[in-house]
């Protein structure tokens, strides 16, 4: 059953993975490396040439401007100064990302922009540093 769950979120949140790859493809001739994170359930392409740094996830792709994910990074409440916390892997925080688009599928962006977009008040990434944190809790949502 869970073979299934996962080749429908993967079927979902398509229209996402493809705007990845489309971007990590041109990136490839800039120098960017690819390859798949089982672990991660995504293409990861390492070594982005441009944007401001971190990482971005476009359904079942991470872009990523470092040489790997497995480096520790702060939580946003962390560098919004709410909260004191210890360093998260971003491999994580990404991780409930792909989650979250998997589940939401051409949903995700509309939800994520309409929750505020990049920073500490949206709770998509709230979610992520949690599950980055704990292992659990990657749904942006209560129960």
């Amino acid at each position: 059953m869970r073979r299934v769950l996962l080749a429908v979120g993967i079927l979902w949140t398509m229209p996402n993975t493809l705007l990845g790859l489309v971007a990590g493809l041109v990136a490839l001739a800039y120098g960017a490396q690819a390859q798949f994170s089982r672990r991660d359930c995504a293409v990861v392409f390492n070594d982005m040439p441009w944007g401001p740094g971190g990482a971005l996830t476009l359904g079942n792709v991470i872009l990523h401007t470092g040489a790997s994910l497995d480096v520790p990074c702060m939580t946003y409440a962390h560098r919004a100064g709410l909260a004191r916390e210890e360093a998260i892997g971003l491999a994580d925080h990404e991780r409930a990302h792909v989650l979250q688009y998997m589940a939401l599928g051409p949903l995700f962006l509309p939800l994520y922009f309409a929750c505020g977009g990049v920073g500490v008040r949206n709770r998509f990434e709230r979610a992520a540093d949690r599950y980055a944190r704990s292992g659990r809790g990657w749904w942006p949502w209560p129960d």
